[in-house]
């Protein structure tokens, strides 16, 4: 038990210390700039998307999608 004690006891200490910043607060999201009617979304980042390339390859134009 002489161990577990001491444990907490360094974490404590290592805390007390600052050592450690708290992480990062998450980036926010990228804004939504394409949206079918099923409501699935594409932020214009990376690839395109299964469900916007389908509609490119029957004739949509991508602009149709656009949400700004």
């Amino acid at each position: 038990m002489t161990g577990n004690n001491e444990r907490a006891e360094a974490i404590r200490w290592i805390q007390d210390q600052g050592c450690f910043d708290p992480p990062p607060p998450p980036p926010p999201p990228a804004p939504v700039c394409y949206r079918n009617a099923e409501g699935l979304t594409w932020d214009g980042q990376g690839e395109m998307p299964s469900w916007l390339k389908r509609a490119v390859n029957a004739g949509k134009c991508v602009e149709f999608y656009w949400v700004g």
